[in-house]
């Protein structure tokens, strides 16, 4: 049946592994949202200051999504840079 050994062989979840991997991915997520959310406020910036009707808004915001996918995905691309 359950040998104690073997609970003691498993990894939790709690593991430094684990606790890497989550503040890696956690880290990648807020990177990804103030990437938009600075595209978005950028964007309303510029249309309240050149009076325009959300133009740069949808454009900053649709520039800023590229960017929150493409950061995250050439650190998982790019082999890291060993110094």
């Amino acid at each position: 049946m359950d040998n104690p050994e073997d609970h003691k062989k498993k990894k939790g979840f709690l593991s430094p592994e684990n606790a890497r991997a989550f503040a890696k991915y956690s880290g990648m997520a807020f990177q990804m949202g103030a990437i938009v959310v600075l595209g978005v406020l950028g964007g309303q910036k510029l249309d309240a200051w050149l009076q325009t009707d959300r133009t740069f808004t949808l454009i900053c915001s649709l520039i800023a999504v590229f960017l929150a996918i493409y950061v995250p995905l050439k650190d998982f691309i790019l082999p890291p840079e060993k110094k």
